[in-house]
This record gives structure tokens, C-alpha cells and sequence, in this order.
């Protein structure tokens, strides 16, 4: 069976992948493509646990300080998990993989934001998650602002309705999110091929139609889907 097709979508909380990540579901299932969603952390039983200690930020009130190397590995963790149990049996069985973050978030989150540096992370990626790259991954990358004022609002508003707390990381400093917003800007530029960046404020529907073409492209110069 032909190998299938990794997708993944990056940016900051706020700038709209997991909405685009659904909508782009949606479009490949109305073409009667096989696809997989997931999401890290989290998108297996083990995944969801360590979600729960990674984004709720009473975490830290119940277990104490997590240390930033800890952190950078439990999101490792998460993501070995996925590949084994979701991602690589999903490629082999001929699917498209929808993946809201993968390794380019521990780079621009771990790796700038909490400063422990890129090829930390890439090492890791490379023993843990044996270098399993995506054959394409869409960056959102709306003004930082834009994304921050979102991300905050829309999160509270989850907590206050569903009683889930995942602001851990929204409570950090502005610099932190423009060391992550750059090191976003610098994979972009590294990784050309398969970064595709978005990073206009466009209607959401907008935004769709851009992804879908991308996607509906790249898919039919797959030998394997196309």
C-alpha cells in the first residue's frame, strides 16, 4: 500500500489553526480522502494525560515548579507516543494526517521561547521521534497581537463554560511569545519546501480557500494520493 501524507499546522494559540485544521478535514473528507486527525499534546489516552499536566496551569500549584527540561520531555513523550501509535500506522495504511502542532512548536516554544535552544530540540526530535518529518506544514502566522488577544480571551472563556484550564501557557510574558513568534518566522525560512507560511488576517473563509488549494496542490503532485 502507498504511503500516506503528513500534514501538519503550527502557529500561536490564538491564530486560527485548529479552526483551519477542521475546516481542511472537512474539505478532504468531502473528496472521499482517508484522513486522521490528532493533536499535540494529547490525541492518545497517554497524549491526554500529559496534556493535563503540560497546559493546565493549576498544574504547577499542585505538583510544584516544572523544570523546563521536564517540560521540553514530556512534550517528547506526548509525540513518540503519536508517532508510534497514530502517525506511522496511519502513513503506512495510505492516510492524510491532520497534526495540530508537532516538533516545530517545541522548537519555537521550548527551544526560544524557554530558551533551551534549537538543536536541543532537533536532537531529541531525531532520537525520539526517529526524524519523522511532515511531507508539508501550514504556519499560521497572524500579527502577534492579534493572536495573544485571541488565544487569552478564548481560553477563558473555555474554562469559564467547560471548567478546563489550559492557560499555563498564556500566562507568560509578551517576550515570550515574540521569541516564539520569530523562531516561527525563522522555520519558515529554513524549511521552504515544506513550510507554507500564512500570515495575513484574512475572513477565516478566506484563509480555508488558501489552505485547500495548498493542500489539493501538493496532494496532486503526490504520487502516492494524487
Amino acid at each position: 500500500m502507498a504511503r500516506g501524507f503528513f500534514i501538519t499546522f503550527e502557529g500561536l494559540d490564538g491564530s486560527g489553526k485548529t479552526t483551519q485544521l477542521k475546516r481542511l478535514a472537512d474539505h478532504l473528507i468531502a473528496r472521499s480522502l482517508p484522513v486522521v486527525t490528532l493533536r499535540q499534546p494529547g490525541g492518545t489516552p497517554l497524549g491526554d494525560r500529559l496534556r493535563a499536566v503540560l497546559l493546565d496551569s493549576r498544574s504547577e500549584t499542585a505538583l510544584g515548579p516544572i523544570a523546563l527540561s521536564a517540560e521540553l520531555a514530556l512534550m517528547f513523550a506526548d509525540r513518540a507516543q503519536a508517532v508510534a501509535e497514530i502517525i506511522r500506522p496511519a502513513l503506512r495504511e495510505g492516510k492524510i494526517i491532520l497534526c495540530d502542532r508537532y516538533t516545530d512548536s517545541s522548537e519555537a516554544y521550548q527551544g526560544a521561547g524557554r530558551e533551551l535552544g534549537r538543536e536541543t530540540v532537533l536532537t531529541m526530535h531525531r532520537i525520539l521521534c526517529e526524524n519523522l518529518q511532515p511531507d508539508l506544514t501550514i504556519l499560521l502566522l497572524p500579527p502577534l497581537e492579534t493572536s495573544l488577544r485571541r488565544a487569552r480571551r478564548r481560553n477563558q472563556r473555555h474554562m469559564e463554560q467547560c471548567g478546563i484550564d489550559e492557560n499555563r501557557f498564556e500566562r507568560e510574558s509578551d517576550a515570550f511569545y515574540r521569541r516564539i513568534h520569530r523562531a516561527y518566522e525563522e522555520i519558515a525560512r529554513r524549511e521552504s519546501q515544506r513550510v507554507v507560511i500564512v500570515a495575513n488576517d484574512s475572513s477565516i473563509d478566506a484563509i480555508e480557500m488558501c489552505i485547500a488549494s495548498v493542500v489539493d496542490d501538493r496532494l496532486a503532485a503526490n504520487v502516492s494520493l494524487g
